[in-house]
């Protein structure tokens, strides 16, 4: 077993396998301890990724293999139920191929998996690790695999999205008291490649357009596809917490209608529901690390509420940015306080950006307010007649802070 390395990645799902690709080829020794004992993962829950991510993943030598799989988002529709106003964003409008692309985490993950095991880093499967502490050297990963104790020491240990979950003492937690629903749901008009972002006084619906027809979470055998003519759409049903096992509860038919009322008729009925499932919406970051030996990025560094498809996309730009950085600094550099401060003041407006946005979206059009209605429906009317605005809008969404 490897007992010491200069980067220590703990996590090997999408985000820490973008980390780990962002530094092939530089020369340094890379380790990524991922818990599973395999790195594929059969879960068909949608993804929004960004065209920044998509150039990202071009980067990393991991969009040829996703993309026959992925379902390109060429318009946004937003608008808020029960008030006026609303705004379409095209590509046509930001000057790119597509906004964003919609994937299976399965996929993303076999993509990501397949260049992660062709590159230079050390990966070690079925590592549960137990614990990372740093001296002002190196930094100390504990992990146990096959019944045994390991330690792995590293100029840098970085916690991703499969790293462990933070204490509270250190994270800010912020529950909007929501949850997600998702299924796969079938329509009576053809999807187009448009998604839907609808406001309703419980939270946000989105719409997300697939091209398969499997089903979120669904058994084997799989359901069988809609009929031709019908679009097929990821649902993200924001409900407040209190009444999601009603809502899971629902027959199909109940449950479609009560969407049809919530989500309005554009794209005419909703004709089948796939199987639900649902998780807590919440607004997480965590408190800068104590040890510049120590850095965390995606769900280990923050989690966004699921509106406007931001939290993976900021994941990923935390690994290609901190890859950069890494790359642009001395091999023993690595781990100092000065690299560390100069990659944390190089996110900070992004992530801060992001979560900050989200937020006010959820609380400004997540209430039934007539004052706050009519501002909201001023907000998207003003968004879809000023052009300059609107792309600057789309391209915030899919770049990030850079856009601004």
């Amino acid at each position: 077993m490897i007992e010491h390395v200069d980067i220590a990645i703990i996590g090997g799902g999408p985000v820490g396998a973008s980390l780990a690709l962002g530094l092939q080829g530089s020369g340094l020794s890379v380790a990524v301890l991922e818990a599973r004992e395999k790195l594929e993962v059969a879960d068909p829950r949608a993804l929004a990724l960004s065209q920044g991510c998509r150039l990202t993943l071009e980067r990393l030598g991991a969009w040829e293999a996703l993309a026959p799989d992925a379902t390109a988002i060429e318009t946004i529709h937003v608008s808020q139920r029960g008030g006026l106003g609303r705004a379409v964003l095209t590509r046509e409008d930001a000057g790119v191929p597509a906004l964003g692309y919609v994937a299976e985490y399965g996929a993303l993950v076999a993509a990501l998996a397949g260049r992660l095991l062709a590159c230079d880093a050390t990966v070690v499967t079925g590592a549960r690790v137990t614990d990372v502490a740093a001296t002002s050297a190196y930094a100390a990963v504990r992990y146990q695999r096959g019944g045994a104790e390991h330690l792995l020491t590293a100029r840098m240990a970085v916690l991703s999205e499969g790293g462990r979950a933070l204490p509270a003492h250190m994270r800010q937690d912020k529950d909007y008291g929501q949850s997600a629903v998702i299924a796969t749901v079938s329509t009576q008009r053809p999807h187009g490649r448009r998604a839907y972002e609808r406001f309703t006084a419980e939270g946000p619906i989105a719409l997300l357009p697939l091209d398969a027809a499997s089903l979120l979470h669904a058994p084997s055998p799989p359901a069988p596809p809609p009929p031709t003519g019908e679009g097929s759409y990821a649902l993200v049903w924001t409900t407040p917490s209190a009444q999601v096992e009603e809502r899971l509860a629902l027959g199909d038919a109940d449950f479609l209608a009560q969407l049809q009322v919530a989500f309005g008729d554009r794209q005419g009925r909703f004709t089948h529901a796939g199987p639900r499932a649902a998780f807590p919406l919440k607004l997480t970051l965590a408190a800068e690390s104590k040890s510049p030996r120590i850095q965390r990025i995606g769900n280990a560094a923050h989690v966004l509420h699921p509106v406007a498809g931001q939290g993976f996309n900021l994941g990923v730009r935390d690994a290609w940015h901190l890859a950069q950085r890494i790359l642009d600094t001395p091999r023993e550099r690595l781990g100092e306080a000065a690299m560390s401060n100069a990659y944390a003041a190089e996110r900070r407006f992004d992530v801060l950006g992001g979560s900050l946005m989200t937020d006010i979206l959820v609380e400004a059009f997540s209430n039934d307010r007539p004052l706050l209605g009519h501002a909201r429906g001023a907000a998207l009317i003003l968004l879809d007649l000023l052009p300059p605005l609107k792309t600057l809008f789309a391209r915030k969404m899919m770049f990030g802070a850079q856009a601004w």
